[in-house]
């Protein structure tokens, strides 16, 4: 009557013995984090190790699981960031390159429309006075062959622009089916180009993602302070490079038409008046990669794609012996003298850089620049002893929810609680075996989830045992007893683990941050709650009754 097949039996130790193995590594934490960090490094080197790197990697031995639980901001200390992007820089640029086009294009028929000058307008919006208000109509006309359709979901059958006459000038304003498509593609772009600058430098799971129209949060873990964090995604890192007109040491020098003057940005006092105009950007660089100079001082190394390349190839060919201004966030961080030709797209930029100054510029060109401007609305810093307190209550918590549960149970149910606590030991390693697998960030939330769980998880083991209690009462067997005890709770059993699962589910849809946390360990926790009561105790239960063949039980 308790027959469980041998099939079935190996597939549930298997489980077990698997979420074992997957848990494991998250009690040996420091060893195993240190092991991965010195892999990914090697890794990220060509495969050539350091002495302490071959010694963290073989702290962990290669055949067993590494993947840890990845702890959150609140238990491992970080920084927290709220930014708010902004997007009328973008409307405004995209007018400004307009401009151009449009004013070609006017000047093209200067005869119907006269001479043409453009006015002061809020940004989105571009506002042209026409010499001849007579052809006003020729000069809708030419606006109206720039307008595009908009290129979103949300935007099918709109135009990008919105063209009218306000007596003798010509108004072209972003529609706001573009204005919307620019301000998402805008928050998408700053989102992927902040992820990339901080998994650049080997932070783990940062949280980063939007918030309303305008706002991203940005949570990462490990980060020392939010000023370090601030200082990385802030700088734009718009990279050109331009020829040089001459040095200068008068701030107050007028660069010329065309020209711009900056200043360097390692030695005070001096200026650079450049060209406008930039030979080749940060647009066309492919690779950025920290190096040394023939003077084995902190640089970095670049290169061009195949259109850059060409460009700055030529230019070196053609100026040798002239200075050649690269250009950082408006900040002349090196000139040196073109002293041959530079084919193939590859240079270095020199300058005063410490090692971490030139990796960081090195990931921040690599990254690109971010399309917007951003204010810092909130920022805090959460030192790693807070953490670390975090986690030592928490498992505290844990210890204390577990010691209840067990004196209870076998306090109520004697040996049968005994071997409900057997299972509820395998509950928790199955709910970190899956956090890990999945790569789930575990907060104080999250902590929350599990001492939850701990308390939920004997509820179906209690269901069982009353059952089996009351099947014993009428003078059935307990071979009988503890099979009807099983068959009559599971319709209980599911329907109490389905409801709090379908609140853990609404809970995870509807809630952001700490919410999310505590509903995916809640969510985890019932599903591996409901497996080790319906199938892992009840296997070692028949187990047990297999090998003692007892006459009469006591629940």
């Amino acid at each position: 009557m308790l027959d469980i097949p041998l099939w079935k039996r190996l597939i549930i130790w298997s489980v077990c013995a698997a979420g074992l193995l997957m848990a494991l590594p998250n009690l040996f934490y420091d060893r195993v984090e240190r092991h991965n960090d010195a892999r990914a490094q090697v890794a990220a080197a060509g495969g050539a190790a350091t002495p302490a790197q071959a010694e963290a990697i073989a702290g962990w031995p290669s055949v067993l699981p590494s993947r840890l639980v990845n702890l959150g901001l609140d238990l491992r200390g970080g920084a927290h960031l709220l930014a708010e992007v902004h997007v009328a820089e973008v409307h405004a640029a995209r007018m400004d390159a307009l401009w151009p086009e449009l004013r070609d294009a006017l000047v093209r028929e200067r005869e119907a429309v006269g001479p043409v000058r453009r006015l002061a307008a809020p940004g989105g919006t571009l506002r042209v006075q026409i010499g001849r208000p007579e052809g006003m109509a020729r000069a809708l006309e030419i606006a109206r062959a720039l307008v595009r359709p908009v290129i979103s979901l949300t935007g099918i059958g709109a135009s990008d622009y919105e063209v009218r006459a306000e007596g003798d000038v010509l108004v072209m304003a972003l529609s706001e089916a573009e204005r919307a498509a620019m301000d998402d593609r805008t928050m998408q772009q700053s989102l992927e180009i902040i992820r990339r600058r901080i998994d650049e430098v080997g932070t783990r799971e940062p949280t980063i993602m939007r918030q309303g129209a305008d706002r991203i949060l940005i949570q990462v873990p490990g980060v020392g302070s939010a000023a370090e964090l601030k200082a990385l995604i802030g700088t734009t890192a718009q990279l050109t490079f331009h020829p040089v007109v001459r040095q200068t040491a008068d701030p107050a020098t007028v660069p010329g038409p065309g020209n711009r003057l900056l200043p360097a940005a390692d030695q005070r006092g001096l200026f650079y008046v450049i060209e406008a105009v930039p030979v080749v950007t940060g647009e066309e660089l492919v690779d950025a990669q920290p190096s040394f100079d023939q003077n084995n001082r902190p640089a970095v190394s670049f290169r061009f794609n195949p259109s850059g390349a060409r460009k700055f190839g030529d230019y070196t060919a053609q100026n040798i012996g002239q200075p050649f201004a690269i250009v950082l966030d408006d900040e002349v961080i090196s000139a040196p003298v073109i002293q041959s030709h530079i084919p193939g797209g590859s240079g270095i930029i020199t300058g005063r850089f410490t090692v971490e100054e030139a990796t960081r510029l090195a990931v921040l060109l690599r990254a690109g620049a971010l399309p917007a401007g951003m204010t810092f609305l909130e920022e805090r810093t959460i030192g790693p002893e807070l953490g670390a307190d975090s986690v030592r209550a928490g498992r505290i918590a844990s210890v204390v929810a577990m010691a209840g549960v067990v004196l209870f149970m076998i306090a109520a149910y004697g040996w049968f609680g005994v071997m409900a606590t057997m299972a509820l030991g395998l509950n928790v390693a199955l709910i970190f075996a899956l956090l890990s697998a999945i790569g789930a960030t575990l907060t104080l939330p999250g902590i929350a989830g599990i001492v939850l769980t701990i308390g939920m998880a004997v509820d179906a083991n209690v269901l069982v045992f009353e059952r089996i209690r009351e099947e014993l009462r009428t003078a059935r067997g307990p071979a009988r007893a503890i099979e009807l005890g099983y068959e009559k709770a599971l319709s209980a059993i599911i329907d109490a683990n389905v409801t709090t699962f379908i609140t853990a589910t609404i809970l995870f849809a509807l809630g952001s941050g700490p919410v999310r946390g505590f509903a995916i360990t809640l969510g985890l926790g019932i599903l591996t709650s409901v497996f080790t009561a319906v199938f892992v105790t009840r296997l070692i239960v028949v187990t047990w009754f297999e090998w003692w063949r007892p006459k009469t039980i006591t629940v």
